[in-house]
């Protein structure tokens, strides 16, 4: 079983810039961001392959937010800019096992962080 490990989730101001990263515990494929607001379904907000580096956004973050990997190091990471208040969420790092494509359904990931809350005061 992977273990995932999030962290760099914080209060901040409308504006300012935050980066979580997330450390895997052993090899995996396609990687992802989703985040949660409360009332709200859990929704993809960035995703990457493994052997491409192909990535995928939500309309929402896209232009402020960049998912980046670093496969020599396990880990992932979710550089977010120009941050507002709609972003407030948990956000949860997420992985798959053996596919390396990226999709939206939370159920096609095997493994989860235990979350970061990002909040974003304006």
């Amino acid at each position: 079983q992977v273990q995932l490990v999030e962290s760099g989730g914080g209060l901040v101001q409308a504006g300012d810039s935050l980066r979580l990263s997330c450390v895997t515990s052993g090899r995996t494929y396609a990687m992802a961001w989703f985040r949660q607001a409360p009332g709200r379904e859990r929704a993809l907000v960035a995703g990457i392959r493994r052997s491409t580096s192909i990535t995928y956004y939500a309309d929402s973050v896209k232009g402020r937010f960049t998912i980046s990997r670093d496969n020599a190091k396990n880990t992932v990471y979710l550089q977010m800019n120009s941050l507002k208040p709609e972003d407030t969420a948990v956000y949860y790092c997420a992985a798959r096992a053996s596919m390396d494509w990226i999709v939206t359904g939370t159920e096609s990931y095997e493994y989860w962080g235990q979350g970061t809350q990002v909040t974003v005061s304006s």
